[in-house]
C-alpha cells in the first residue's frame, strides 16, 4: 500500500513538471537555422564602397608625415624611409605580431583552470532496475536518482606536465620566430636604404642637369628645321646635311635616354620614402668624395659572417629545429595528469549536491616507442639540412662581399673615366663655340659638342650614382645596420643625425676613410683681371663660374674661400693668332698655390661669345687642381 502510494506521488509530480519553456525555444532557432540556409548570396562591392575604401587608404598612407622642411639630405632621405616607407612598416608590424603570438605561447604553459555550468532537461525519468546474474529475476522496481531537470557547475584545475613539455618547447621556437621575425626587418631596412642611396644620388644627378637640358633639346629642334631648310633651298649638299641631321638627331637621342633614367629617379626616391607623388622635392646638391676601396677582405667577409640578417636567421633556425627534436623526444615519456575540482549538481536527489574531487593520472602511449628510430634519423637529416643550407648562404654571402668589393672598385674607375671625358667634351664644346664663325655648319657643330657636353655630364652623374650605389652594396653584403642600438628621438631630424652619425661609425669599419666623410671645404671666388676692350667681364665671369659649379665646387665670396685669378693675352705664332689665359690660384691666406696658362688658337674676330668659351676650356683645364685645393675632390685614385 505505501509502495503504490509513492508511485502515485511520483506520477503526479511527473505530470505537473510539464514541459520547460526551453524546448519550444530551441524548436523555433532550429526552424529559423533552416529556413536561413540557402538564402545567402553573392554580392559584388558597389562603387561608393570601392571609393570610399581608396579615399581611407591614400589618406592612412601619408597620415602623420612630417613636412619636408628645406633641401632634403641623404640622411633626411634614410630616416623619412625608416619612419614611412610602408614596405618597413609591414616588417615592423609582422615583428610585433610575431611577439604577441609568442605571449599566447607562453599562456599555453599555464595550467588550466576550467569552468563549467550547464541545464540538463529530458523529457522522462531515467532509472533502471536490477537483474540476478544466476537466475535473471528482477530483484528491485524501476527507481531514478536524477530530476528531469537539474542545473550543474563545476570549476577543476588541472596540470598535464607532457603538455607543459609541450609548450615550453613551442614557446622556445616562437621566441626564435621573434628574432627571426626581427632579422628579416634588418633585412628589409638594409635593402631600402640601399635603394634610397641609389635613387637619391641618380635625383640628384638629374636636379643638377635637367635644367639645361631643355634649352639644349630646343636649339637642337631648331637646328634641325634649319638643316632641312638649307638642304631644300640648296645651301647644304644632301649628303652633308643628312649626316649633321644624323648626328643631332644621334644627340638628341642619348640626352633624351640619360634625361629619363635620370628623371625616374626622383619619383623612385618621393615612393621610398612615401610622399605623395608629384610632391615638389628639392635635393641637398653636396656631393663627396669617394672613400678607396677597402684592402682587407679577410676581415670584411668575417664581419660579413656574423651580422648578415640570413645568417643569423638561419643560426636561429637550426635552434628552432633543435627544439623540435626535443619536443619529439620528450613525447615519448609517461604523462602525469594533476587535476581537482569544485562541483555543484542541483539534483534534489543527490544525497551531497557539493563535492570537492581530485586525481592524480599517469598514461603513455606504448606504440610511439617504436618511433624512436624514426625521430632519430629525421633529426640527424634535419641537422645536416640545416648545416648545408648553412653553409651554401655562407658562401653566397662571401662571394656577394668580393664581388661588391670589386664592383666598387670599377665603379669609381668608371667615375673617373667618365669626369675625365666630360671635362674633354665641357673644353670642346667651350672651344667649338669659341671658333663658331655663325655659319650654319659651324652652329650645327658647336650644338653637336654641346649635346655631347652635357650627355657626358649625364654620363658623369650617373656614374657617380652608380658608385654611390657601389658603395652601398659593400656595407649592404657586410651587414652594416642604419641605426644605432638605442634611440633616443624619433622625429626626422633626430633620426637623421642618429642615422648620420651611426652610419659614419659603422662606415669606419669597412671603409678606410668614409665617402662622404665631413672635410674642410673652401668655396671658389672668380677675379678677371684683365681682357680685350669691348669684351663683358660679366659674362665671362658668368662662363667661368658655371663651369666650377658644374664641377662639383661652390662659388661664393667667403673669409675662406680660394681666389682664383684669370687673365687674358693675345699673341701670334707661325702666323696664327693665339689666345693666352694666365691663371693664378691663392689660398685663404693670400699665398699662390697654383700658377697655370692655358694657350688656344684665337678666331679672327674675337667677341665675348669666343673670349668667355676658351675662358671656360682654361677653367676645365685646371679644374682637378681646383677640387683638390677646395676639398671637394670627386674621387681618389683607384685601378680597375
Amino acid at each position: 500500500m505505501e509502495i503504490t502510494t509513492m508511485n502515485a506521488n511520483v506520477m503526479v509530480l511527473a505530470k505537473k513538471r510539464g514541459v520547460p519553456l526551453v524546448k519550444p525555444v530551441a524548436g523555433l532557432i532550429a526552424v529559423l537555422i533552416l529556413a536561413g540556409c540557402g538564402t545567402i548570396k553573392p554580392e559584388p562591392l558597389t562603387q561608393d564602397e570601392i571609393t570610399a575604401r581608396v579615399n581611407r587608404d591614400r589618406t592612412e598612407m601619408y597620415r602623420g608625415q612630417e613636412a619636408l622642411r628645406g633641401p632634403l639630405t641623404l640622411s633626411d632621405a634614410m630616416a623619412r624611409a625608416l619612419k614611412y616607407n610602408l614596405d618597413y612598416r609591414l616588417k615592423m608590424m609582422e615583428t610585433a605580431l610575431s611577439r604577441s603570438l609568442l605571449d599566447v605561447s607562453q599562456q599555453d604553459m599555464l595550467p588550466k583552470l576550467m569552468a563549467d555550468a550547464g541545464y540538463r532537461w529530458r523529457d522522462n525519468d531515467s532509472g533502471g532496475t536490477s537483474v540476478g546474474i544466476d537466475d535473471g529475476v528482477v530483484s528491485l522496481r524501476p527507481s531514478t536518482s536524477e530530476e528531469r531537470e537539474h542545473y550543474l557547475s563545476s570549476a577543476t584545475f588541472s596540470w598535464d606536465v607532457l603538455d607543459f613539455g609541450m609548450s615550453y618547447f613551442r614557446a622556445k621556437q616562437q621566441a626564435d620566430e621573434v628574432n627571426i621575425a626581427e632579422e628579416r626587418r634588418r633585412k628589409v631596412l638594409q635593402n631600402i636604404v640601399q635603394e634610397v642611396r641609389d635613387a637619391y644620388w641618380r635625383a640628384l644627378g638629374a636636379q643638377r642637369l635637367l635644367d639645361e637640358t631643355q634649352p639644349l633639346a630646343e636649339q637642337i629642334a631648331q637646328a634641325l628645321d634649319k638643316t632641312r631648310e638649307a638642304e631644300q633651298a640648296g645651301i647644304l649638299p644632301p649628303i652633308e646635311g643628312l649626316e649633321y641631321q644624323r648626328a643631332l638627331l644621334d644627340g638628341m637621342t642619348l640626352l633624351n635616354q640619360k634625361r629619363q633614367q635620370m628623371e625616374l629617379a626622383k619619383s623612385e626616391l618621393t615612393a621610398l620614402i612615401n610622399l605623395p607623388p608629384g610632391t615638389p622635392l628639392v635635393l641637398q646638391d653636396t656631393p663627396g668624395p669617394l672613400a678607396p676601396a677597402p684592402t682587407n677582405i679577410d676581415k670584411l667577409e668575417q664581419m660579413a659572417l656574423e651580422r648578415r640578417p640570413e645568417l643569423r636567421e638561419e643560426d636561429y633556425k637550426t635552434r628552432i629545429d633543435s627544439y623540435e627534436t626535443k619536443r619529439q623526444i620528450a613525447s615519448l615519456f609517461p604523462n602525469l595528469n594533476l587535476f581537482a575540482s569544485i562541483n555543484y549538481d542541483s539534483n534534489d536527489y543527490l544525497y551531497n549536491s557539493n563535492w570537492i574531487e581530485s586525481g592524480v593520472g599517469v598514461s603513455m602511449n606504448l606504440f610511439k616507442l617504436l618511433s624512436i628510430p624514426s625521430i632519430s634519423t629525421a633529426n640527424d637529416a634535419r641537422a645536416q639540412t640545416d648545416d648545408a643550407r648553412r653553409m651554401a648562404l655562407s658562401m653566397a654571402v662571401l662571394t656577394q662581399v668580393r664581388v661588391a668589393t670589386e664592383r666598387y672598385k670599377l665603379a669609381s674607375y668608371d667615375f673617373q673615366i667618365a669626369e675625365q671625358s666630360a671635362q674633354v667634351d665641357q673644353r670642346l664644346a667651350s672651344i667649338s663655340r669659341a671658333g663658331s664663325d655663325n655659319s650654319l655648319t659651324s652652329d650645327l657643330e658647336t650644338l653637336r659638342t654641346q649635346a655631347r657636353s652635357i650627355v657626358s655630364r649625364f654620363q658623369e652623374a650617373s656614374s657617380y650614382a652608380e658608385a654611390q650605389a657601389a658603395y652601398g652594396r659593400v656595407l649592404n653584403s657586410v651587414g652594416i645596420d642604419l641605426l644605432p642600438d638605442q634611440v633616443d628621438k624619433t622625429d626626422v631630424a633626430s633620426l637623421s643625425r642618429q642615422i648620420q652619425t651611426s652610419l659614419r661609425q659603422q662606415e669606419s669599419s669597412v671603409f678606410a676613410r668614409t665617402a662622404g666623410v665631413v672635410v674642410e671645404k673652401h668655396p671658389i671666388a672668380v677675379q678677371i683681371t684683365r681682357l680685350p676692350s669691348g669684351i663683358s667681364r660679366g659674362t665671362v665671369e658668368q662662363s667661368v663660374g658655371r663651369v666650377i659649379e658644374a664641377n662639383h665646387l661652390s662659388l661664393e665670396p667667403s673669409p675662406n674661400s680660394i681666389n682664383l685669378q684669370m687673365s687674358f693675352s693675345s699673341g701670334s705664332s707661325s702666323g696664327t693668332r693665339k689666345g693666352i689665359w694666365t691663371m693664378r690660384v691663392k689660398d685663404a691666406t693670400g699665398a699662390e698655390v697654383l700658377t697655370r696658362q692655358y694657350t688656344s688658337y684665337l678666331p679672327n674676330e674675337t667677341s665675348t661669345r669666343s673670349i668667355s668659351a676658351l675662358a671656360e676650356a682654361a677653367t676645365l683645364s685646371i679644374t682637378s687642381d681646383l677640387q683638390r685645393l677646395a676639398g671637394a675632390t670627386p674621387v681618389l685614385s683607384a685601378a680597375p
